[in-house]
């Protein structure tokens, strides 16, 4: 911790936004400090699905052959079943060269990008620290931040710009008290894990009946699984004991009724209390929040890391030049805002319909035993299906990386 006190741009959080970003800028020759706050990326239920519109990013920044050889599972088609109505949104036809999702553990995911970045000699990844608060000038603009490294100690870090990529619990936003835009959630989710044997039907897999929805992923030797509940629920479901979740599990996907004796006790089961807001403004002078920090998603369509990725791509872009000068115009960060909301607030228009007209009905067991008639008219016609497999797997205003971080893939 004897290094310099100051960097161009200080990133706090090194999720897949913020190693995105310190990569992106590395590659600019911007001098970069990413802060994280743990000694490795090895945290359990993290978003792990990685869309097509981020493996052609990966392609550009000659990564595709790295996150290949990472142990991933390949997804072409997203099953569902509502109120009894199947419906398969396709992937297999949607433009560009990947026509899937790829389902990577994120510590894995974050290793290769930090791996990459660390190749730069502008980069450093500081793990182990934990950024505490912005520093300030007497006008309120941010000028680094007061961190507490791996010994203990409270230091200073100065920067030119700082970017909080810290998630929806963002420590930064917190501090300059910024103003969110909150939907709310009908619901919870608990995330376990129950074995899969060779035989297993592979795939993403979703049951909604009215009562009760849950996801089921595969995931090589093990099935992922999302039981979603009511919002605020989980202390009264947990109080009827592990017994009352594998009936439902059993009821739910009688193919796992063999195996839902693995879940011993609710130390097994996680739960994931689903936000989803926005922040009205995602900067201020020496700040700018993007991911997570800046907008919380709902698990619906998974999106959350591609979303957080694209947000740095956006934003290195813009801010490789002005970094490079020494100096971040407010007006600059304001053009990644726009440019990044209008994506946001599509998505999160999306996933508030999905709950609405899905969700609450099934895990409060209201509204009509028939399907919604948009599922309905999903299932009987293939080419909306196809639709829904890019607004899934691509999404609204998809970024590719600056000319200036390409990289041809090596040679075998």
């Amino acid at each position: 911790m004897n290094g310099p006190q100051s960097t161009s741009c200080l990133v706090a959080g090194g999720g897949p936004a913020g190693m995105m970003l310190g990569l992106l800028l590395a590659r600019a020759g911007v001098d970069v400090t990413v802060m994280e706050k743990h000694a490795d990326f090895l945290r359990d239920f993290r978003g792990d699905t990685v869309h097509a519109s981020t493996l052609r990013l990966l392609d550009d920044l000659g990564l595709g052959q790295d996150f290949e050889r990472l142990t991933h599972r390949v997804i072409e088609t997203i099953g569902m079943s509502v109120q009894g109505v199947p419906v398969d949104v396709d992937l297999r036809h949607i433009p560009g060269p990947h026509k899937h999702i790829a389902l990577v553990p994120q510590w894995d995911f974050l290793e290769l990008l930090a791996t990459a970045a660390e190749q730069e000699p502008t980069f450093r990844l500081m793990r182990n620290t934990e950024v505490l608060e912005p520093l300030r000038r007497g006008d309120g603009a941010v000028t680094g931040v007061r961190y507490r490294g791996p010994d203990g100690q409270i230091q200073e870090m100065r920067a030119d710009l700082t970017v909080a990529c810290d998630g929806r619990g963002s420590t930064l936003s917190a501090s300059m008290r910024l103003r969110h835009r909150v939907f709310g959630a009908p619901m919870d989710v608990w995330w376990f894990r129950l074995p899969r044997g060779d035989g297993d039907p592979p795939g993403l897999e979703g049951v909604f009946t009215s009562g009760h929805a849950m996801i089921v992923i595969d995931r090589g030797d093990y099935y992922q699984c999302a039981y979603i509940i009511a919002k605020g629920a989980d202390a009264r479901l947990r109080a009827e004991g592990i017994e009352s979740l594998q009936r439902t599990v059993a009821e739910l996907v009688p193919a796992l009724a063999d195996r839902v004796r693995e879940l011993t006790s609710f130390d097994d089961v996680k739960l994931l209390d689903v936000q989803l807001n926005r922040l009205r403004r995602w900067y201020v002078d020496g700040l700018l929040l993007i991911g997570d920090a800046a907008h919380a998603m709902s698990p619906v369509g998974g999106v959350g890391i591609n979303l957080a990725v694209a947000d740095a791509v956006a934003a290195a872009r813009v801010l490789a030049a002005p970094l490079r000068s020494g100096r971040v115009p407010t007006r600059d960060l304001a053009r990644i805002q726009v440019r990044r909301w209008i994506p946001t607030a599509l998505i999160q228009g999306m996933q508030r319909i999905v709950h609405d007209r899905l969700i609450a009905a099934s895990v409060e067991g209201s509204g009509s035993d028939a399907p919604p008639v948009a599922v309905r008219v999903l299932g009987r016609v293939p080419f909306l299906r196809t639709v829904a497999g890019y607004a899934v797997a691509i999404g609204p205003l998809p970024e590719r990386a600056p000319a200036y971080a390409r990289r041809p893939e090596p040679h075998e």
